[in-house]
C-alpha cells in the first residue's frame, strides 16, 4: 500500500479520535435493542449529513446506507463497509461517565463501536476522496443480535445493489486481544448457528408412583445425552460443531411428575453440508427418542446464520495493508470460532473479510468478554478500527 496513503489514514484518525470517542460514548450511553434502533439510526444520519455524504435511512428497517463517491464511472462496482447498531438486553455494572441511561440495555457487544469507527472511517475516506478506486458503501445495520438477523433485511432491501457491492468488510470487538493488535482468517471462520425449542409432553403425576406417569424429565434427560452420543458418531471428526442445550425446565415438586419439560439449545458448525445433515438427524432423533419413551413432543428448529467465509483474496491483501500500517507483529491469524455472526450472510453472496480489533488492556482493568455487564474497551482501539477499515477501501 503506497506509504503517503498510510501516513495520510493515520494522521486524519489521529485528529479524529477525540471526535470519534464522542460518538461511542453517546451511543454507549443511550443503547436501543434489536430492530428498535431509531435514535441511533438518527443520530448516524446526522453525522453523516454533516459530512455531505449522500444515504438513506429505514434500510432494512432501522439502517442507513451512504455512499462516497469521486467521478467514479455510473455503474461502477464498490467497495462496503458494515458495522452494527444494536445493544444487548444487559444491565451495565461499569461506573463510567458514559454508562448506559437505560435500565437493562448495554452496548456489552461492541456495536457502539464498530459504528463509531465507521463514521470516522467514513470522514477519512470524504477528506481522501480523490484517492478513491471506487466507490464505498456504508452500511449501518440493525439486528445483528436476534435472528432472522439484520442483514438478511438490508440484503432483502437491495444493500448489495445499485451500485453493486464488489467485496464487504467488518470489524468486531476482541477483548481476547490487546489494544494495538487486529487479528484475520482466511476461509471458514465462525460458526453457522441454529436454535432448537422442544416441550416434551408427558404424563404427570406423583412421585410416588412414577409407573403411573411418563416423566418428560428422564425423557429431557435420556434426550440430551444420547443425542449428543448420536451426533458426535455421526459427525466427521474433521469439522468442529458444538449440540448444547442451555435451558430445561420442567415446574413439579419432591412429591409431583410434572406434565412438560421445556428444553432449549443450539447447533453450530463450521460446514454447510453437515449443518442440513445435523438439523435433519436432531430433529429425527428427538421425535424418535420422546416417542419410544411414551411421550409426544413439540419442536421447532429456528435456523439462524451461516458460515461466515472470509474470502481468501482480500482478506490476505487487508493482512498485508495491516501489516504496513501497524507492523507484522501487530496483525495475527486467528483460529476458527463457533461463535456466530450474522455477516455471514454477506459473505455468502460476495467476497467478505471479517476481522477482529484487539480492545484489551490489563493495566487499565479492561479484560471483561463481550456480553459481559462490565464489557469495555480501550479507547485507543477507535483509531486501529478507523486506520485499517479506510486502508480496505484502497
Amino acid at each position: 500500500m503506497n506509504p503517503e496513503l498510510i501516513s495520510h489514514i493515520k494522521t486524519f484518525s489521529e485528529e479524529l479520535f477525540l471526535k470519534v470517542q464522542t460518538y461511542r460514548e453517546h451511543i454507549h450511553k443511550n443503547p436501543e435493542l434489536s430492530y428498535h434502533e431509531v435514535e441511533t439510526m438518527n443520530f448516524v444520519s446526522a453525522q453523516l449529513t454533516k459530512l455531505g455524504i449522500s444515504h438513506e435511512k429505514n434500510i432494512g428497517g432501522t439502517g442507513v446506507v451512504g455512499i462516497i463517491e469521486n467521478n467514479h464511472p455510473q455503474g461502477m462496482k464498490c467497495v462496503a463497509l458494515r458495522s452494527d447498531l444494536d445493544a444487548l438486553p444487559i444491565q451495565e455494572e461499569n461506573e463510567v461517565a458514559y454508562k448506559s441511561d437505560v435500565a437493562g440495555v448495554m452496548h456489552a457487544c461492541g456495536h457502539d463501536v464498530h459504528t463509531s469507527i465507521l463514521l470516522g472511517t467514513a470522514e477519512i475516506l470524504c477528506k481522501m476522496k480523490e484517492h478513491l478506486p471506487q466507490p464505498v458503501k456504508l452500511i449501518f445495520q440493525p439486528g445483528e443480535e436476534k435472528n432472522p438477523g439484520g442483514a438478511t433485511y438490508m440484503i432483502r432491501d437491495g444493500v448489495l445493489k445499485s451500485p453493486e457491492v464488489e467485496k464487504i468488510f467488518a470489524l468486531h470487538v476482541f477483548p481476547e486481544m490487546n489494544v494495538g493488535e487486529v487479528g484475520f482468517r482466511s476461509g471458514k471462520y465462525m460458526a453457522s448457528c441454529d436454535e432448537i425449542y422442544l416441550t416434551i409432553n408427558g404424563k404427570g403425576g406423583h412421585a410416588a408412583t412414577p409407573h403411573l406417569c411418563i416423566d418428560p424429565i428422564i425423557i429431557g434427560s435420556r434426550l440430551i445425552l444420547e443425542l449428543q452420543q448420536i451426533i458426535s458418531k455421526k459427525c466427521d471428526d474433521k469439522i468442529p460443531f458444538v449440540l448444547s442445550f442451555g435451558h430445561f425446565e420442567a415446574i413439579g415438586a419432591t412429591n409431583v411428575i410434572p406434565e412438560k419439560a421445556s428444553l432449549k439449545g443450539t447447533f453450530r458448525t463450521i460446514d454447510e453440508k453437515w449443518r442440513e445433515e445435523a438439523l435433519a438427524e436432531i430433529r429425527y432423533h428427538i421425535e424418535s427418542i420422546v416417542t419410544a419413551h411414551g411421550g409426544t413432543v413439540d419442536l421447532e428448529i429456528s435456523r439462524g446464520y451461516p458460515c461466515v467465509i472470509n474470502d481468501e483474496r482480500i482478506t490476505n491483501q487487508l493482512v498485508k495493508k495491516a501489516e504496513s500500517i501497524l507492523g507484522k507483529n501487530y496483525v495475527h491469524e486467528l483460529p476458527i470460532r463457533l461463535t456466530s455472526e450474522d455477516f455471514a450472510f454477506y459473505s455468502q453472496k460476495v467476497p467478505a473479510c471479517f476481522f477482529r480489533l484487539g480492545v484489551r488492556n490489563e493495566e487499565k482493568g479492561i479484560t471483561h468478554n463481550v456480553h459481559h455487564p462490565k464489557f469495555d474497551i480501550d479507547p485507543e482501539a477507535l483509531k486501529i478500527g478507523m486506520q485499517v477499515m479506510a486502508a480496505a477501501c484502497f
